[in-house]
């Protein structure tokens, strides 16, 4: 019985938008009320001197960017959350990709100035693929910005979805007052006197509320009262079974760097967000409520401690319950491995935890047994789909800096491919090393964390490749497969798995070789 209601109690979700949106400043605000941080730092801010919780990585404090995706646990009201904070950049859009397979449900922010960008496009677009349940946040509400019916509307166009606003703002910019509740009828009075910790706030029950005309002003309050009853006649209201099958999205309004409507979104999520979800393998779906355990790999995230050059592969726990020094079966290696030390994360800080259960998200530390989408169950062989590679779009050759350090480069090379930050290609024809990312920020990443984590020293040269596809036939003795293998020799290349892969110069040869060559399928992305 305990194990059922453990698996109720949580709640996994992960937080995404364009970058500088306000996610990790969000993160902390749910960390502080969550009493997890007595005092809330930010990315960047002068007058706040604590830095992000989140962006514990020495590269992320210095430029004031998330560029992985960092997990952090509190309780809130007896429920257990699990947030994973992911990176917005685009140039480090396959960390969050990957990190969207691990979570139930998902906090979409959008800044109040900005509106609906780019890449809040796109990882909407992969939520809304998968039918996870979104939230949205739109934040930084005590700045000047697009109207709120205005932003109402972007969301429906841009985004595709179908929203229902759930708390909506008294005002904007210098004239913001307050936020009124529609879930939970009521209205609160913003007041900027506290950034770092939570402040008390002012709560009126009902509009009728005498104080309420004093504090807002008449012409306020018509305003407020005519846009309530707008928003009745145009927008649906809120279903639960249609925001859990991700037909319906709740939309927030409030100010992450003023502890502004986050705890309304808080409490609003706990009560409504679902709890660990079933997730299919290749041979059945597997529910939470199983005994047995299984959870996969998502995330490798080298060097946590710098002194001790450790890996931490972080495990979603899928079904049954981890319990440590039990041993479980590596599906890919088909052998049993234990574990004495697992971990459960609260951003840098780590603790040794003896059970956790579905939903939960694990680390263990890894001598270099894992990879990427690996499955661990506790005997029965089955593999969790959907978690890609993608086809990477930027690429250089990397050659030696230091001579003498051609070893430590090699194991750090390894290493970072292992982690999913870039991907590594041995050319057939003369075996050059060439690195292929989804970003051109990734190599400066790379040649940072080389130089600081392994002393190794790293240049690029750059290589005209327009994209690399993995390749496959049905029949490898075919004469016009054999004929490609000749013809494109200096194109070729291997994966770090092996797999043979073909890198098109440019969008018409890619074409041209599609079209000549029909017997061969070409694949944008790893998991065919």
């Amino acid at each position: 019985m305990e194990f059922l209601q453990e698996i109720q109690r949580r709640r996994t979700f992960g937080i995404i938008s364009h970058p500088d949106a306000g996610k990790t400043t969000l993160t902390e605000k749910l960390l502080l009320y969550g009493g997890a941080i007595q005092e809330a730092g930010a990315v960047k801010s002068n007058k706040i001197k604590r830095g992000a919780t989140s962006d514990f990585m020495e590269i992320e404090r210095q430029r004031g960017i998330s560029v992985a995706t960092s997990v952090l646990a509190f309780y809130y009201q007896n429920k257990k959350i699990n947030i994973l904070d992911t990176p917005g950049h685009k140039d480090f859009a396959e960390d969050t990709y990957r990190t969207l397979t691990a979570v139930d449900s998902v906090i979409v922010v959008i800044d109040v100035a900005k509106g609906v960008e780019e890449q809040t496009e796109k990882l909407v677009e992969v939520c809304r693929l998968r039918k996870i349940p979104i939230i949205v946040f739109i934040n930084k509400l005590d700045r000047e910005g697009k109207d709120a019916f205005e932003l109402l509307d972007e969301v429906e166009t841009k985004l595709g979805l179908r929203v229902t606003p759930l708390s909506f703002p008294i005002g904007m910019g210098y004239s913001f007052k307050g936020i009124y509740s529609l879930w939970e009828q009521n209205i609160q009075i913003f007041e900027s006197k506290n950034k770092q910790k939570v402040a008390k706030t002012i709560t009126y029950q009902t509009l009728e509320d005498n104080g309420l005309q004093k504090t807002i002003g008449d012409e306020a309050l018509v305003e407020l009262k005519e846009s309530l009853e707008l928003l009745e006649g145009v927008y649906p209201a809120f279903n639960q079974e249609e925001y859990l099958a991700g037909n319906l999205q709740p939309v927030f309004f409030g100010s992450a760097l003023n502890n502004f409507g986050v705890q309304e979104l808080l409490d609003c999520f706990i009560q409504i967000a679902p709890a660990p979800l079933p997730k299919s393998t290749d041979k059945r779906i597997i529910k939470p409520n199983e005994t047995a355990f299984s959870g996969f790999v998502f995330k490798i995230h080298a060097n946590m401690d710098p002194n001790h050059r450790d890996r931490l592969a972080f495990i979603k726990v899928v079904s049954g319950t981890f319990k440590r020094n039990t041993p479980y079966l590596h599906v890919r290696h088909k052998k049993k491995i234990k574990f004495s030390s697992p971990n459960a994360f609260f951003a840098e800080k780590k603790e040794v935890v003896d059970k956790s259960f579905p939903g939960d998200i694990v680390g263990l530390h890894d001598t270099g047994n894992f990879k990427i989408g690996d499955t661990l169950t506790s005997g029965e062989e089955i593999h969790y789909k959907g978690i890609p590679r993608f086809s990477p779009e930027h690429f250089r050759f990397i050659n030696n800096g230091d001579p003498m350090k051609a070893k430590q480069l090699k194991k750090g090379i390894n290493q970072l491919m292992d982690e999913g930050v870039a991907q590594l290609f041995t050319l057939n024809l003369n075996g050059r090393k060439v690195i292929g990312t989804v970003g051109a920020l990734q190599f400066e990443v790379i040649q940072y964390r080389l130089e600081h984590e392994y002393s190794a020293k790293c240049t690029f040269e750059n290589l005209n490749v327009y994209k690399a596809c993995w390749i496959s036939t049905e029949d490898n003795e075919n004469e016009n497969y054999r004929d490609f293998l000749k013809v494109k020799q200096k194109f070729l290349a291997r994966d770090k798995q092996g797999q043979l892969v073909y890198l098109a110069d440019s969008a018409f040869s890619l074409k041209f070789t599609q079209e000549k060559y029909p017997e061969i399928t070409f694949h944008y992305t790893s998991e065919f």
